[in-house]
């Protein structure tokens, strides 16, 4: 009887379990969230400056890798460079054109000089917001671990407004301009950015104890704006006091808005922190156009070693044609090439020299298409 049991109890077990639950179709992969509307999948057309130093070497792996993709983009390409007076007006005309730009780092003169190009570009384009995001890859090994930060910094005034004299020999007046108009579109994008990727708080950072009408003008953006989105964190920190905590607990910061220069610092400070610049995507951005670039200044010509043997990192830049790609409403693409570039970091058997490898550009650059999906 027992023997002629245990068959039936367990076909009775059996039929009052719940099936085992079934694979999602396409797990794993993009669900029908991004529906493009007609012609959207038509290619655009982006302006390229290769720049100097590793410049051409970094944005020669961009083009290789859109290749690849065969994503749905072509390049208009000119040659810019940093000792040029000026910009030529055919590359502007290109830009305002396109609507779009990626480019390689230009050289500018220290001192004496040309004035910078990187500035001409974004005083005649209006790119008013630099965006630098700070985050740690899988597979680079750092001090500090769940950073994810985002530098959004003011890109047209402040220190920056080319503004100097002579007043007399031996003494010169540089003048900082800080605008109501500026500083509250700065904060109005720091705000908007945090809102539409579901980031939790915004810091500014500032020097009001000392530069009391031109940072404390700032500040005063910044909290009217910050009133508008109750549902996201707001503090204030002074500049060398963020310094201090960028290095000490940066896991702290999420999103970070700062007057011009500040940002140049920060955004340096906190690339170094997770891995370097040679790793950080970053732009500029206004109104009706955008320029996709390494993400920190800092390194972003190089040396003459690293173009001599071609060695330059292209993960800044390739990262940052991502960041484009999202850009011009071709998300998948964007994906694809970001997961690419994430998996040879995290493999790490192709790495420059700043990771602690010995690859070269090329070698970086194949190991990215090799991987994408």
């Amino acid at each position: 009887m027992a023997r002629r049991s245990a068959p039936l109890l367990r076909r009775l077990v059996s039929a009052s379990s719940p099936p085992a639950p079934q694979p999602l179709p396409g797990h794993g992969r993009r669900t029908v969230t991004y529906m493009p509307r007609p012609g959207d999948g038509t290619p655009r057309a982006v302006t390229l400056i290769p720049g100097d130093g590793i410049g051409p070497l970094v944005t020669g792996a961009v083009r290789q890798v859109m290749e690849a993709m065969h994503a749905p983009v072509y390049f208009e390409t000119y040659e810019v460079h940093g000792d040029m007076p000026t910009v030529p007006p055919a590359v502007i005309d290109s830009i305002r054109r396109n609507k779009v730009c990626i480019k390689g780092g230009l050289a500018t003169p220290v001192g004496g000089g040309v004035s910078s190009l990187n500035m001409q570009l974004r005083k005649e384009l209006d790119l008013y917001a630099s965006l630098v995001h700070c985050s740690n890859l899988p597979g680079i090994p750092t001090r500090h671990q769940g950073v994810d930060i985002v530098v959004i910094r003011e890109n047209t005034e402040g220190e920056y407004s080319g503004l100097e004299h002579e007043v007399v020999p031996g003494v010169v007046e540089s003048l900082k301009v800080i605008t109501k108009f500026c500083s509250e579109r700065i904060a109005k994008y720091a705000f908007e950015y945090a809102y539409l990727n579901n980031r939790k708080k915004v810091t500014a950072v500032h020097k009001a104890n000392i530069m009391k009408l031109a940072d404390g003008l700032f500040l005063e953006s910044c909290r009217e704006v910050a009133s508008k989105y109750p549902g996201i964190q707001y503090n204030e920190m002074i500049v060398d006091n963020c310094s201090m905590q960028l290095v000490s607990k940066p896991e702290q910061f999420d999103v970070m808005v700062t007057p011009n220069l500040y940002g140049n610092l920060v955004a340096n400070t906190a690339a170094g922190i997770v891995g370097g610049t040679g790793i950080m995507p970053g732009g500029n951005v206004g109104q009706d156009y955008a320029i996709f670039e390494q993400g920190a200044s800092a390194g972003n010509v190089g040396n003459e070693n690293i173009v001599e043997q071609r060695k330059a990192n292209p993960v800044a830049l390739l990262l940052s044609s991502a960041m484009m790609l999202r850009h011009l409403q071709f998300p998948s693409f964007a994906d694809r090439l970001e997961v690419a570039v994430k998996r040879v970091i995290a493999e790490g058997t192709y790495r420059t020299k700043d990771l602690g490898g010995t690859s070269t550009t090329q070698e970086v650059t194949d190991a990215v298409i090799a991987n994408l999906d």
